[in-house]
């Protein structure tokens, strides 16, 4: 069931469950690579049957969400909407909200992580060094409870795994991501990070267009404990 956030003439947003892919990795030849358990195809199916199109029916990858995360992602459904929000991406006018739980009380409650990462790609991770690319976000405590706390985080740049690094090498690893150094683990392998908010300029008009949607209920009860 696809859950729909917004959608226009040329674009889609849609909510992403934790433990789905957005993508497969390439397509091989002569194919395109993807199947039923991408939220890609998913999308690109729910528009075909609903629109009754046939043929092909475009959808352009704008950004993604790894595969533990949940949160808000946005398609283009025209090739005029994926030039124009991936040139939107690319010179990092949209504005990307995050919420996540971590543990421990993050110090100082708010401020700014400044790092430079470089991906492995033997172990598909990210790791600080010291000649990178540079990495930086903003955060902020919402609430904490004696063992966990909810921070705000925006984006200011978009690297690999970069949110779940720069704060497991702070100190404090989100919930859940064991890749990451936490030592808790969810049932079902989802991380405590969610994407809660997301703006940009809409492909035609220009106009400012702000998504939202509230981080998952159940955290609540983590936050609490």
């Amino acid at each position: 069931m696809i859950k729909i956030l917004y959608e226009d003439n040329h674009l889609i947003a849609v909510y992403k469950s934790a433990g789905i892919l957005v993508q497969k990795g390439s397509p091989p030849a002569g194919g395109e690579g993807h199947d039923d358990d991408t939220l890609y195809w998913q999308v690109k199916m729910f528009i075909k049957e609903r629109d009754k199109k046939p043929g092909n029916v475009f959808l352009g990858i704008l950004h993604r969400l790894d595969r533990p995360v949940s949160g808000i992602i946005l398609f283009a459904k025209t090739s005029k909407g994926a030039a124009r929000l991936s040139e939107q991406f690319r010179n990092r006018t949209v504005k990307k909200i995050y919420h996540a739980v971590v543990k421990g009380k993050i110090k100082p409650l708010s401020g700014a992580l400044v790092h430079h990462l470089q991906k492995n790609e033997i172990e598909n991770k990210s790791e600080v060094v010291k000649e990178g690319d540079l990495a930086e976000l903003c955060y902020k405590t919402l609430k904490s409870g004696r063992k966990y706390s909810l921070l705000k985080i925006e984006l200011k740049t978009g690297r690999f795994h970069q949110i779940r690094v720069q704060l497991a090498v702070t100190g404090y690893p989100i919930v859940g991501d064991a890749k990451y150094g936490s030592k808790e683990k969810i049932d079902d392998g989802s991380i405590l990070l969610s994407a809660t908010e997301i703006t940009f300029k809409t492909a035609t008009t220009g106009e400012l267009k702000t998504i939202k949607m509230d981080y998952p209920s159940h955290w609540n009860k983590k936050i609490r404990d």
